[in-house]
């Protein structure tokens, strides 16, 4: 079936931004006299939920929580962690600021992201980013990278519930004026395939981002892609 809008996430899907993640979050940590040594593989089981969550994941690993059940953490499955919590807010309260300034020095889009974007919109699709990421991050590489290509772009920000709540997806149906049944979501992660999952929407996942294509093959992707044209074929039907 072809659809009239496509709802993306940001960081794994059209936006490679792990180096920069890895650089402030390593960063961050220096300054709290915490391992700040943290690989680009680490970083990506990180994020996909948020920075909060992301930190108390370093924070976990820190202590030796063991890699392959980072995705617990932020769940209602996470075990019992030997996390301070006051210092994974303090923690998030440095680098959510510091990241924002520091967000676009080795980022860049993926390989064919801006084509694919570009041909979407010149066929009439309405498209919009949603992300865990803060909302300021969002909206400056939104204007840096994809300026005047996305209808709607939008961050996590206080009073909307992150992914996997359906909130940040529904409110971009809203302002692309278009039913669920006509949209698809495109993400790199289990945290995208929930949240397609809990907003009704069809899922897209992509394998050049933060997981696997066999960890999304885990996490029951129906529909996984390995370029930007295997996405166009879905979209166009």
């Amino acid at each position: 079936m072809g659809y009239k809008a496509a709802i993306f996430d940001m960081d794994g899907t059209i936006l490679d931004t792990v180096a920069d993640l890895r650089d402030a979050l390593n960063h961050t940590f220096r300054d709290f006299d915490h391992r700040s040594d943290f690989s680009e593989d680490e970083v990506k089981l990180f994020f996909g939920s948020g920075a909060a969550v992301a930190i108390r994941r370093a924070l976990a690993v820190e202590n030796g929580f063991p890699l392959e059940r980072l995705e617990q953490i932020g769940t209602k499955d996470e075990p019992p962690l030997s996390v301070d919590e006051k210092l994974a807010e303090e923690i998030r309260a440095a680098y959510t600021p510091y990241y924002a300034e520091h967000c676009n020095i080795k980022t860049g889009p993926y390989p064919g992201i801006l084509p694919m974007l570009r041909n979407l919109k010149r066929r009439g699709i309405g498209i919009a980013v949603v992300s865990n990421k803060p909302d300021e991050a969002v909206q400056s590489l939104n204007r840096e990278h994809f300026e005047g290509l996305f209808d709607y772009a939008a961050g996590e920000v206080r009073g909307i519930r992150r992914k996997p709540y359906p909130d940040m997806v529904e409110k971009a149906l809203g302002q692309l004026k278009t039913d669920r049944r006509e949209a698809v979501y495109i993400g790199d992660s289990e945290v995208d395939i929930q949240t397609a999952s809990n907003s009704g929407l069809d899922c897209i996942s992509v394998d050049w981002g933060f997981r696997s294509r066999a960890f999304l093959m885990l996490n029951r992707a129906g529909c996984i892609a390995s370029s930007c044209e295997d996405i166009e074929d879905v979209i166009f039907g």
